[in-house]
């Protein structure tokens, strides 16, 4: 069967653990593009021997960042552009449903929500949350929005957690790409250590939930009423293990909760030590120009 039309960027830095498995999951699909940030490890070696057209990107502290970059940037041969991080795994149910659904982007869809499946300590979820990743995208009607994040210094460069804006429609695909990462939870934790920095920082400067992001079904909403509720970890912790049922997935299911939970656990007291350290600067600014108005 003639391959899909689709050109694919996975992005990467120091994944030679990941890399093979996710290239060979995307067989199927006639371009993909290796998009690497100075690895010292053999990702970019195993890249090349199964094909990929690999890149480096080298970032300069500015916008755009690695995913925007890219498409500005690569050479695509096809209008239709799939991000697939290096930690993910395409299934043949998904490439087919991706296959299906080109002609609605002919017809001026702006973009495809991708559900997972998500591996934690081994064992893949059934229940407790699902993720949907806008990853399918009309790269000439799609942009990933500049935020006011350059300051956070635990940030890297890739965009942060959230959508790209999008012209056109937006839909949710049935079948899922897998999340198994075969870093150790050291890897997992070191990642949503950094991310809780950055949407920390972004809580402090009221740039959550920019409203020009593409959202699916009621999710703009629901992200509205999180952001308000007081004791987000707990809060995450029910939804994910008692009202997603994530208690069916037995102790995987409970460690994931609980991993949540400390998600947003770090982000209110990461929030918290920010607008104490602000206020403090606030303060001393405010001493300073009175000391100096009384000389």
């Amino acid at each position: 069967m003639q391959k899909i039309p689709i050109s694919v960027v996975v992005m990467t830095k120091n994944e030679e653990r990941n890399i093979v498995k996710c290239l060979k999951a995307l067989a199927d699909f006639d371009e993909v593009f290796v998009v690497d940030s100075n690895s010292t490890d053999a990702t970019c070696v195993l890249a090349e021997s199964l094909g990929a057209k690999v890149c480096n990107f080298q970032w300069n502290g500015k916008y755009p960042k690695k995913k925007q970059w890219c498409l500005e940037s690569l050479p695509f041969s096809h209008p239709v552009v799939l991000y697939v991080d290096a930690d993910e795994e395409m299934t043949p149910a998904l490439a087919r449903e991706i296959r299906d659904c080109l002609p609605r982007f002919a017809a001026g869809a702006g973009g495809a929500f991708v559900p997972f499946d998500y591996v934690f300590c081994g064992r893949k979820l059934e229940h407790g949350h699902r993720v949907y990743k806008l990853a399918l995208l009309a790269r000439e009607r799609s942009r990933f929005l500049d935020y006011d994040d350059l300051d956070v210094a635990n940030m890297w460069e890739v965009e942060g957690h959230y959508q790209p804006q999008v012209q056109g429609e937006t839909f949710a695909l049935r079948n899922r790409m897998v999340h198994n990462d075969h870093d150790t939870l050291f890897h997992y934790f070191d990642k949503h250590n950094r991310y809780s920095d950055w949407e920390a920082n972004l809580r402090t400067k009221g740039l959550m939930n920019d409203p020009r992001e593409a959202n699916v079904g009621a999710r703009a909403l629901l992200k509205r009423i999180f952001q308000a509720m007081p004791f987000k970890g707990p809060v995450s912790f029910l939804h994910s293990y008692v009202f997603r049922l994530g208690f069916l997935d037995g102790k995987a299911g409970f460690d994931y909760a609980i991993a949540r939970a400390l998600y947003y656990w770090q982000i209110r007291i990461k929030t918290e030590e920010i607008r104490k350290e602000r206020q403090a600067a606030l303060g001393r600014a405010k001493g300073e120009t009175v000391a100096g108005a009384a000389k």
